[in-house]
């Protein structure tokens, strides 16, 4: 096969490993959005009553949560996997 034609998907993980700061914002965007979710939780609990209000804010932090370990998972992968995946694809195509 020639090494013109990637799969896309490859061509699609090569870039991603390549971008460096937007995966780094990623993984900051991420871990932000888990801490405030977890922000959201811990003040539902302890600074309201038992509520409807109180149940919303929960779930509201917890999806914010859930969203953000996402991304900062996503972001992980990106800066330190993929990376990898790109040093060790150069190498085998270099021989």
């Amino acid at each position: 096969m020639s090494h013109q034609r990637i799969h896309p998907f490859k061509r699609w993980l090569y870039r991603r490993a390549d971008n460096y700061q937007q995966n780094l914002k990623i993984l900051i965007t991420g871990f932000g959005t888990f801490v405030l979710g977890g922000l959201l939780i811990v003040g539902s609990e302890f600074f309201l009553r038992s509520s409807v209000l109180q149940e919303t804010l929960a779930i509201v932090g917890l999806i914010l949560a859930g969203v953000g370990i996402i991304l900062a998972a996503f972001g992980y992968i990106c800066l330190s996997v993929l990376r990898l995946f790109r040093i060790l694809s150069t190498n085998q195509t270099d021989d």
